[in-house]
């Protein structure tokens, strides 16, 4: 019998799309009621209050309030809570009990989103954010050649650290990422593949793979794309890149630029879908990114079947490799023991559902040993820079930070690569992150 309409049923959730053209998404009075409505389930619920920023905002707000009740908290400061809400899905995955298919169909992250974007509509968005979620244009620009030398060196700049935190409210302790003027894309420009000139070289492989190198793993880190495309070639795996490549519009998604993402979404798509129908399986080393893909893109445009072709062909590395490995395709000539790791679970990985696929892969190495550490790391890639949020950045990591210690593994290292550098950012001493790709690469002698 299904349990669908009792808290705590075991149907599984289900997630409606956004309704992002309907003109009730976009109506103010309308968002306020169901602000108001889905609060009062939370503030009779309170079991997110461990996650994040946003619920302790919300009790905070209700607790204070005259009424000691929601109807008590001022409209105006609904939006306090909003800022602190950086969609990382974990309560819609995690904890809530009124996910639908229950009857009170709370979806907490993306009312959160629709709040975002009709304040985004407003105008009531700061240059910094628009500036920082345009990873895109930020990225191409310090990875110039000679920009790029100024850009790193102005990043470990005091003076020019705290000229960021007055003029664009930068937290002058935020670690930033450095940037390289050899990207991925640069690096593996052989790879490109446009279908309309090129062919792959599938007759003796496993499969092909279309890389999306990501804004991240292009200009910031771009070895984490070249372990990803060494280890599927030591699997005889045909790899590639796309001709073409955009940021996947998860930071304009996490804006509320809701016209940005589409923009951004009619640029990748038609691309990707020439993969897709050409056989390809589509991957992404930031989780993000793959969520954008899998998830919130078709819950955007569930009409369009190149949207959603795209959604189906999208994989996580090691869920890629998983798929290899039960398929007896897997190499396992390992050279390097790992010995113990300190894995903490990104969470727009785990709310892909696939499992604990890294961990398993890793496992595969000889005398290796996987602790996970599934808490979120609170950066978000922009809530950890800004001045007004490290604190609560800082914060939210502690737990994963104080397991890292506590374990005292060999490697420890993320599947989201900015949350790896956060937890480094926040640990004592010089230990390093690994991505969990480059921790197979290693292990691989490759």
């Amino acid at each position: 019998m299904a349990d669908q309409g009792r808290e705590g049923g075991l149907d599984a959730p289900t997630r409606h799309p956004l309704n992002q053209n309907d003109p009730e998404f976009w109506d103010e009075q309308s968002l306020n009621k169901e602000l108001e409505r889905v609060y009062d389930i939370c503030h009779g619920c309170r079991r997110c209050v461990s996650l994040c920023n946003a619920f302790p905002t919300l009790f905070d707000l209700v607790d204070e309030s005259e009424t000691m009740e929601v109807d008590g908290v001022a409209v105006e400061d609904y939006g306090k809570v909003v800022d602190q809400c950086y969609l990382c899905d974990l309560c819609y995955l995690t904890k809530c009990p009124y996910v639908p298919p229950h009857e009170w169909n709370v979806d907490f992250p993306h009312l959160m989103l629709r709040a975002k974007a009709v304040k985004f509509q407003k105008g009531d968005v700061k240059f910094r954010d628009r500036l920082i979620t345009s990873t895109d244009l930020v990225g191409k620009t310090a990875s110039l050649p000679v920009i790029n030398s100024l850009v790193n060196a102005g990043n470990k700049s005091s003076g020019v650290r705290k000229l960021l935190a007055s003029s664009l409210g930068i937290h002058e302790a935020a670690k930033l990422p450095g940037y390289n003027s050899a990207t991925a894309r640069k690096n593996n420009a052989v790879l490109s593949y446009d279908p309309s000139i090129d062919s792959t070289r599938d007759s003796q492989s496993n499969g092909k793979v279309m890389l999306f190198t990501t804004c991240y793993c292009n200009y910031n880190e771009p070895d984490i794309s070249e372990s990803v495309i060494k280890v599927l070639q030591h699997n005889d795996i045909d790899v590639r890149i796309p001709y073409r490549e955009h940021c996947c519009g998860m930071p304009k998604l996490e804006l509320g630029d809701l016209d940005k993402v589409e923009r951004l979404k009619n640029e990748n798509i038609p691309v990707l879908y020439e993969a897709v129908e050409e056989g390809f399986s589509l991957m992404a080393a930031v989780p993000s990114c793959v969520l954008m893909f899998k998830q919130e893109l078709p819950l955007m445009y569930p009409e369009d079947k190149q949207v959603q072709a795209v959604a189906k062909a999208f994989h996580d590395p090691f869920e890629y490799l998983y798929k290899l490995h039960k398929e007896n395709n897997l190499k396992l000539d390992f050279k390097t023991e790992l010995g113990s790791v300190s894995y903490h679970v990104a969470c727009h990985q785990r709310v892909q559902n696939i499992g604990p696929k890294t961990r398993q892969i890793l496992e595969l190495i000889p005398e290796t040993t996987v602790q996970s550490i599934e808490r979120c790391s609170g950066h978000d890639g922009t809530y950890g820079v800004k001045k007004e949020t490290l604190q609560y950045a800082n914060k939210i990591v502690r737990p994963v930070v104080r397991q890292v210690q506590q374990q005292q593994a060999d490697y420890y290292g993320s599947d989201c690569p900015i949350a790896g550098r956060h937890i480094e950012n926040n640990l004592d001493g010089d230990k390093q992150t690994v991505h969990p790709i480059d921790m197979l690469r290693l292990a691989y002698g490759l």
